[in-house]
């Protein structure tokens, strides 16, 4: 039985001989153990990154190289489940184990060392399968709730963004200015035998091949970079905070844009980072503190009309309303959202982003800035919340994010918008287009 060609382990979504995971468990074992993964994954009863998690801390025997082929193997499954599932009927075994035959991470050898005959044979019964034939639903890998408000976006881009959401993502990093400038940590990862390339639009961001082991490096521990997507990072400069002032990050999360945005500061003024999660905020403390950031100020609310926001109304220079969103736009690194959201999910979300986006707007000043922004593709929760709030709120001027990245120097920011007379109103990031996850933004300023 040879082992699959390069083409076809792109369409299956396994790594071949020359690209996959050597593995020094039995085949058998390790199988055993991704089928279990795949099993407790495919509940949907939390994020599939932190069952993973979970599952290495409750199996600490595996190595590194078996850790990687699992995850692999959970991934391509969440991401091709709909291909999967039309071909799992037809082999024999528990659903879970002929789904991660089919998704398997690793040698396509090492994979048919652990399989009976009988599961050899439908394999290759399933290989022979040419998936450009099968129904769109088989080849998309999406809830059919969501293909549609893609497709009317997109049109013929449908099927590029389909496979960018496929591929899984890169790895950006986010030079951290305040302490190290992009070249020398570029040149740092070179003597560490890690290639690292500038992004194309964020000046602060390196694009890296592979996933390297980047917490233990000394550049990281001392704070000269963190892990960020360019797309996060061109929203910190959206909002393109000052020296000196009063601005709030509203839904902090776990610090990431924080971070980006009291770098620009150069640590000066007074940076609030709200979240009604403690927890977000706590596991933010030691990334703060790497840093070397003294202008931060952590603080959990209760709700968006928490008192702590009312103090601050109509005092802050720049608002950014980081809304909680669907996800829809991490595709490529969170596969599993598109399984646990669902339409309904999509309409209660769009009620509670605008009830934070109107109780943040209450915080800006006059001549001060608020900025919107989703980690999603769906018009109902970016363009139409946007545009809601500005027939609701005639004090904010809509400022076009294309001019505004312009201004600050980003190369080509005009393709990075779309929307508006200009086609510059909003920014509209997409993983094909991109290569960063999905993001959407609309910049306002207060009369």
């Amino acid at each position: 039985m040879k082992p699959l060609s390069e083409e076809d382990a792109r369409q299956w979504g396994r790594g071949s001989t020359a690209h996959g995971t050597i593995n020094r468990m039995h085949p058998k074992a390790l199988l055993d153990a991704c089928a279990e993964l795949v099993r407790l994954t495919l509940k949907f009863d939390h994020p599939a990154d932190a069952i993973v998690s979970r599952f290495f801390r409750d199996h600490r025997g595996f190595g590194p190289r078996e850790r990687a082929t699992m995850a692999e193997t959970v991934y391509t499954v969440l991401r091709k489940k709909l291909l999967f599932d039309h071909f799992a009927p037809s082999g024999s075994g528990p659903k879970e184990r002929r789904l991660a035959i089919l998704g398997f991470y690793g040698p396509a050898d090492f994979l048919r060392s652990a399989l009976t005959e009988q599961e050899i044979n439908w394999l290759v019964q399933c290989e022979k399968i040419k998936v450009a034939d099968l129904m769109e639903r088989h080849r998309h890998n999406l809830p059919e709730w969501l293909v549609a408000p893609l497709k009317d976006q997109l049109g013929d881009e449908f099927w590029p963004l389909v496979e960018s959401f496929n591929k899984g993502a890169g790895l950006d990093l986010r030079v951290n200015t305040f302490k190290a400038k992009r070249a020398d940590v570029q040149k740092g990862l070179a003597v560490l035998g890690i290639k690292a390339v500038p992004t194309p639009f964020s000046p602060w961001g390196l694009r890296i091949a592979g996933k390297p082991a980047l917490n233990k490096m000394e550049a990281f521990t001392r704070g000269d970079f963190e892990v960020q997507d360019e797309g996060s990072q061109l929203l910190a400069m959206l909002l393109d905070a000052k020296r000196g002032e009063m601005v709030v990050d509203f839904c902090a999360g776990a610090g990431g844009k924080t971070l980006a945005i009291g770098a620009g500061m150069r640590s000066t003024g007074r940076l609030y980072a709200f979240d009604t999660s403690a927890g977000r905020l706590d596991s933010f403390k030691s990334r703060l503190a790497r840093s070397g950031l003294s202008n931060v100020h952590p603080a959990a609310i209760a709700h968006e009309r928490d008192e702590r926001v009312k103090r601050l109304s109509g005092k802050i220079d720049r608002v950014l309303v980081d809304a909680p969103c669907t996800g829809m736009g991490t595709l490529r690194r969170n596969p599993d959202l598109k399984w646990r959201q669902t339409q309904q999910a999509v309409d209660e979300m769009t009620a509670k982003q605008t009830a934070i986006l109107q109780s943040a707007a209450r915080l800006v000043k006059s001549g001060g800035r608020l900025v919107y922004a989703t980690c999603s593709v769906l018009p109902q929760e970016n363009e139409a919340i946007a545009l809601a709030f500005s027939v609701t709120n005639p004090d904010f001027a809509v400022l076009d994010a294309g001019e505004v990245l312009a201004g600050l120097k980003v190369e080509a920011a005009a393709t990075l918008c779309s929307g508006g007379d200009s086609g510059q109103r909003y920014l509209r990031l997409w993983p094909h287009r991109h290569q960063t996850d999905g993001f959407f933004a609309a910049v306002w300023q207060k009369s």
